[in-house]
């Protein structure tokens, strides 16, 4: 099988990572295409990932966005014609769109809710052959074409299968294994279904720094050029060595809807704040269902300061929440395991989880 994988978000990176090497080890000829995204590419090389780039750096203008996605279409298009693809695989609006004009099936997977993400429902949905999304999204898909499974994207890599945390990662940035520290995470919120979000101020985030200090080291982690005033905690690692940072971590807390999701999944108590908070279901799962995190609009900031300071003198924090992730654990699945079978199968896939639908729990 010919298999092609987009890549349009350093998330994503992570996403396939594992579901790339296993078709690969399964004898399928595997495609990986990207933007001009030096973060996606160097997480690419570090993953030993070839890939090949297709148009230009990312926009944050909407016109600069549609114009460089028909430029991205028809460069896909002709990938996929020039490798005989059988089935494309992303998160990328590109898939779908190109799935359309040539033999290629489009697998794309989705994790946001349709009220948040009205481009994609309009411009990408319509043209997918079948769309995946986390079982927490039930009942917030308008498409028809859609099937649900026990987990998450960030199961792809965070699942104990895929993901073995390392202690000698912390000694790279001067931390001794069971030191109190806390990493922070602020987004940019440049993507098009961002629109109006709005996460932390500066003064937000320097009462954050003052509130946690006392209790550990502060690392954080931007998306965008850092402040000034916040530059002295910049938090300098390799990107793939993220995911052990935030395991041994005392507390995450940011903007972040991803690096929420995955501080919580892998069982450090997760703080958000920003005004998404109540509209995306994955991350309500976690803070309603299963407590692992917190959410916070910036208008309820002072109750989130309250609410950390509480966990702060907490003697058993990180045994508390990894109990609450085992729990979480116990409900979900391999999301790469599923995904790889699937891809392999399909169609055929398509109507067994359409007709089974706790039939994903077998990838546990």
């Amino acid at each position: 099988m010919n298999i092609l994988i987009d890549i349009s978000h350093p998330a994503h990176v992570h996403l396939f990572r594992n579901a790339i090497r296993l078709f690969k080890q399964h004898g399928h000829k595997v495609i990986v295409t990207v933007k001009d995204i030096p973060i996606v590419k160097r997480l690419l090389e570090m993953e030993k990932i070839e890939y090949t780039v297709i148009g230009g750096s990312k926009r944050d203008s909407l016109t600069g966005k549609t114009l460089m996605q028909i430029k991205y279409d028809l460069l896909l298009w002709r990938v996929a014609k020039e490798n005989s693809i059988d089935i494309g695989v992303g998160s990328s609006v590109t898939i779908a769109h190109v799935s359309k004009f040539c033999k290629m099936k489009s697998v794309f997977l989705d994790d946001d809710d349709d009220k948040v993400e009205p481009m994609i429902v309009k411009y990408v949905h319509p043209y997918c052959n079948i769309t995946l999304s986390p079982i927490a999204l039930l009942g917030n898909r308008q498409t028809k074409r859609n099937l649900f499974y026990q987990g998450s994207h960030e199961l792809a890599y965070l699942h104990p299968n895929r993901f073995v945390p390392d202690p000698s990662i912390l000694e790279t940035i001067g931390i001794h294994v069971g030191e109190p520290y806390f990493v922070m995470r602020f987004n940019a919120f440049k993507a098009h279904h961002d629109g109006n979000v709005q996460g932390l101020t500066l003064e937000q985030k320097l009462d954050l720094v003052k509130l946690l200090e006392p209790y550990g080291k502060v690392l954080i982690t931007t998306e965008r050029n850092i402040e000034p005033e916040l530059a002295s905690y910049q938090m300098m690692i390799p990107p793939d060595k993220i995911h052990h940072l935030l395991y041994y971590a005392t507390l995450f807390v940011g903007d972040s809807q991803t690096m929420t999701s995955e501080a919580a999944i892998l069982g450090t108590p997760a703080f958000r704040c920003n005004t998404l908070v109540g509209q995306l279901s994955v991350i309500e799962e976690l803070e309603h269902r299963y407590q692992l995190a917190y959410g916070f609009k910036p208008e309820q900031f002072s109750q989130m300061t309250e609410t950390i300071g509480q966990l702060l003198v907490m003697p058993d924090l990180k045994a508390i929440w990894q109990t609450k992730r085992a729990a979480y654990l116990s409900e979900k699945i391999d999301v790469t395991a599923f995904l790889v079978w699937f891809i392999e199968h399909y169609p055929e896939s398509e109507h067994i989880v359409s007709t089974q639908p706790t039939f994903p729990l077998t990838f546990r």
